[in-house]
């Protein structure tokens, strides 16, 4: 009797998915079956960052406990993202009771459904199933997305082609990137703070990490280089700004490593960082730093550049489609315009302007004629709108805010300079956030 598996695309709109577990599977599978308009109950005693930023904003539920047969209760569908196979046969057992299909990410022989490969281009979706092998279906999927995306003077090369190839061991990869200075290409530098501890062991084998922009939010505003270096990634060490859809996509083997699980604080964390990249390279791994936006922009991708030079470990460097430009864009604003405005700037705002460690002259910021555009500046928009004001920017100055830009939760709020603080507080928005200072906001205005 044939066994093979009938395909099935579920349209799970506003119909109940049980996800069973809170940890790096299912903040893999979340993203799509929110993607998909499911309603999303999540059943665990911890989640990861990932899947408490999606709590936090309201788009699944969340019990944190022990899972209990009553949680199937009007699903549709249940994922069981755990690694006791106890406790993942107690849901399997429930489900079966209830006659809900089940997927197991720890034995899919046991599941009564499977995940496919999945590659999306714009409103096509290809899933294919690989009679039960993971990487037979990750390959065929690539291979498809390689015709999807593939056009004229554009192709995605093999892995390993020299128009990419990481710089030597102690260099920095990219063509227009020059190493740091300090970096020798032929020597093995002894460890620093946050290398990991040691050089390239003599005759090792050495693997190599790339820093890639996966850009605003949208999964397609990622780079064709950037998603080929995922393909090839043994480590993944994503961002919570990560699009979730590009998590959705890794091989089943790859390591998933939430930079924003790291139990430090802010400085700490990044030498943590810092320390995985280079261990896992100097293991021999393939290692992507998945980054929201562009590494470069307040990304800290320079540091981790440093880290990995100075042991010895190379480093490909792929730009990302920065939110500062892309999300006012999506949103209708321009960050220049034809007769409105010449210049730009973006800053960072996530230190206060009061603050004696802020590095932004906000008085000069003010005397500025053209944009700015103002990120991780939420928090203190009350004394950035404030500190710009008292410093000669007028009060009625156009302003925009937007919120979770270029995905499916983007909210979008017009105000003036000396409103805008209260107007967000009043409509609820939320990081992450884009603040636009200018003109520009009401040039495309009719």
């Amino acid at each position: 009797m044939s066994t093979n598996p009938y395909p099935l695309g579920l349209r799970l709109a506003g119909r109940r998915v049980v996800v069973v577990g809170g940890g790096a599977v299912a903040s893999r599978r979340v993203p799509a079956l929110l993607d998909a308009g499911a309603d999303v109950l999540l059943v665990s005693p911890e989640v990861t960052p990932a899947l408490r930023a999606h709590v936090d904003a309201g788009r699944l539920h969340w019990r944190p406990r022990r899972f209990a047969p009553d949680d199937l209760d009007g699903a549709w569908l249940v994922q069981v993202a755990v690694d006791d196979p106890h406790a993942a046969a107690s849901v399997s057992a429930a489900a079966a009771e209830r006659r809900i299909f089940c997927v197991r990410a720890d034995d899919r022989t046991a599941a009564t459904a499977w995940t496919p490969a999945v590659t999306r281009h714009g409103p096509v979706t290809v899933a294919v199933l690989g009679g039960g092998d993971p990487h037979r279906a990750m390959a065929v999927r690539d291979a498809v997305r390689e015709l999807l995306t593939a056009r004229t003077g554009l192709a995605v090369g093999p892995a390993g082609s020299s128009r990419d190839a990481p710089a030597p061991a102690g260099g920095v990869g990219g063509p227009q990137a020059p190493a740091p200075a300090g970096a020798v290409a032929d020597q093995q530098p002894s460890a620093t703070a946050g290398s990991g501890g040691g050089a390239v062991p003599p005759g090792g084998p050495v693997g190599r990490v790339s820093l890639v922009g996966a850009g605003p939010g949208d999964p397609e505003l990622i780079t064709v280089k950037g998603w080929r270096l995922l393909t090839e990634a043994d480590v993944v060490v994503a961002d919570r700004l990560v699009p979730g859809l590009l998590l959705d996509e890794l091989r089943p083997d790859v390591e998933l490593v939430d930079a924003a699980k790291i139990p430090y604080g802010p400085s700490r964390a990044q030498e943590e960082i810092n320390r995985i990249l280079v261990d896992r390279a100097l293991a021999g791994k393939v290692v992507v730093r998945l980054k929201g936006g562009d590494p470069y922009v307040f990304g800290r991708g320079g540091e981790e550049l440093l880290a990995c030079a100075a042991a010895g470990v190379p480093v490909t460097v792929v730009p990302g489609v920065t939110s500062a430009v892309a999300v006012p864009a999506v949103a209708g604003v321009p960050v220049t315009h034809r007769s409105v405005a010449h210049e730009f700037t973006v800053v960072s705002g996530h230190v206060a302007p009061d603050s004696p460690v802020s590095l932004v002259r906000w008085e000069a910021l003010a005397g500025l004629r053209g944009t700015l555009v103002v990120l991780m500046g939420l928090k203190n928009l009350a004394a950035i709108a404030d500190t710009l004001t008292r410093h000669g920017r007028d009060a009625a100055t156009p302003v925009a805010v937007i919120q979770e830009g270029t995905t499916g939760g983007q909210r979008s709020l017009r105000s003036t300079l000396g409103a805008v603080a209260a107007d967000v507080v009043a409509a609820g928005l939320r990081p992450p956030a884009i603040v636009v200072i200018g003109d520009v906001v009401d040039a495309l205005t009719p």
